[in-house]
């Protein structure tokens, strides 16, 4: 097995608010690989006293936990375990009710010598190699059927967050582990998986530099770092022709590589 990771902020100015790991079991038979992407919330009131790196830590550190030790929990209980034992961390200084409190994207993939398990919650995506190069995207969707000029309303977004007909993240209701993508897939079908946040699936996502087999071609060859140094070029290269197809111009990205 080999995983290689990385994770580069946004901006200089402002803290990673995405966390990552990849675990592997002292029995050295299988692994797991977390990786968050925390929501930024718009400027003004969100209950807590915390902040999103505080947050995204602390949910990602106990899935990771949970993960590595609990092989007995499927994954959406192992996601409600961590929602669960984040929030009781904050429950007596924050308003945990608060619709933006701190939250974030998840996606959680584990394995053994049998089987290989995924969860995606939110926007960000986990990828699945077959031997032969087939490339299995796994996504939740639900963000995107949610119109643009919909979401460039923060009232409007908080209006679908964390609700039926709208779109779900890891916030402070474990409940809604029961929403995010999950499955298993045959050890022998899967070669290789990456997790990636938007800002790292932008190459694919909003510069179409390549499909997402294209995209774990990349990866094999150059890294987490060769995919991430291409989405900032392709971000600077936009900019600088005067491209407005997002809000940010560079945003929090992680990416984690790993060959079973």
């Amino acid at each position: 097995m080999r995983t290689e990771l990385v994770s580069v902020p946004g901006s200089p100015e402002r803290p990673n608010e995405d966390w990552a790991a990849a675990v592997v079991p002292a029995a050295g038979a299988g692994g797991a690989v977390v990786v968050l992407d925390g929501v930024t919330p718009p400027a003004g009131d969100d209950g807590c006293v915390h902040t999103v790196p505080w947050f995204t830590a602390r949910l990602g550190g106990a899935l990771t936990e949970l993960s590595g030790s609990r092989r007995d929990m499927p994954l959406a209980d192992i996601l409600f375990s961590a929602i669960e034992r984040t929030a009781n961390a904050h429950r007596d200084t924050c308003d945990l009710s608060h619709v933006r409190t701190p939250q974030a994207t998840v996606a959680l993939a584990r394995w053994d010598e049998e089987t290989v398990e995924h969860l995606v919650l939110s926007d960000s995506v986990l990828l699945l190699e077959s031997p032969a190069g087939a490339v299995t995207a796994v996504r939740d969707d639900r963000l995107d059927r949610i119109p643009r000029e919909v979401l460039r309303s923060h009232e409007a977004t908080d209006r679908l967050r964390n609700r039926e007909g709208g779109f779900f993240t890891a916030a402070a209701d474990p409940a809604v582990a029961a929403r995010a993508v999950a499955g298993t897939t045959p050890r022998a079908e899967v070669r290789a998986l990456a997790a990636l946040t938007d800002g790292a699936a932008r190459w694919v996502e909003l510069f179409g530099a390549g499909d997402w087999a294209d995209c774990c071609a990349l990866l094999a060859k150059e890294g987490p770092r060769g995919l991430v140094e291409r989405v900032r070029a392709h971000e600077s290269a936009d900019a600088a022709a005067g491209g407005v197809r997002r809000w940010k111009l560079h945003d929090d990205a992680t990416a984690v590589w790993a060959e079973l």
